[in-house]
């Protein structure tokens, strides 16, 4: 969920998520070893917005709000077929990346203070699979995981998880329509 840089979850932060189920058979195991947020209980994901509003801000109201936004929006297919850098960090691109940034935006358009990663980078949809990594290390994964891309994906929910200050807790899922 956070880019290049070393994840230190706090307890009371939110995130809002897109669960790939159809990316775990090829990204599990490097994901268990490479990804903080996989150790963590979050499952293969698109980040919409970490961080989101800290938990003890996300009330019934809060999650109604979330379900209208995300309930104007479309559930959509998508394939995964090929990877992407960022320094440090091996992911897998959505294509198309669109439907992504639409759900961004509209959580940012009602909460303009809930920036995606807090303001520190560009929103640029992606499925984390290594972070924190050397380039050869990158470059092996990269190798293995080629091999079982392109698959496809269909988008029906977003996900609301809860860090505990020990792992990551799914509290409630939105439908698209």
């Amino acid at each position: 969920m956070a880019d290049g840089e070393s994840v230190g979850f706090v307890a009371g932060q939110t995130a809002l998520v897109v669960p790939v189920p159809e990316a775990e058979p090829s990204v599990r195991v490097w994901r268990d070893r490479f990804d903080p947020a996989a150790r963590a209980g979050v499952p293969a994901h698109v980040t919409v917005v970490f961080p989101f509003l800290h938990a003890s801000l996300v009330d019934a109201g809060t999650c109604a709000v979330l379900d209208e936004i995300f309930g104007r929006h479309e559930s959509f297919d998508v394939r995964f077929e090929e990877c992407g850098r960022f320094p440090g960090v091996l992911y897998l691109a959505p294509v198309p990346d669109a439907p992504f940034r639409r759900l961004t935006e509209a959580v940012v358009d009602r909460w303009p203070e809930a920036p995606p990663y807090g303001g520190k980078y560009e929103p640029h949809p992606h499925l984390t699979v290594a972070q924190g990594q050397e380039d050869a290390v990158l470059d092996e994964l990269e190798a293995d995981l080629l091999p079982g891309l392109p698959f496809a994906a269909r988008v029906p929910t977003v996900d609301l998880v809860v860090h505990n200050g020990i792992d990551w807790q799914h509290r409630a899922s939105f439908a698209l329509r």
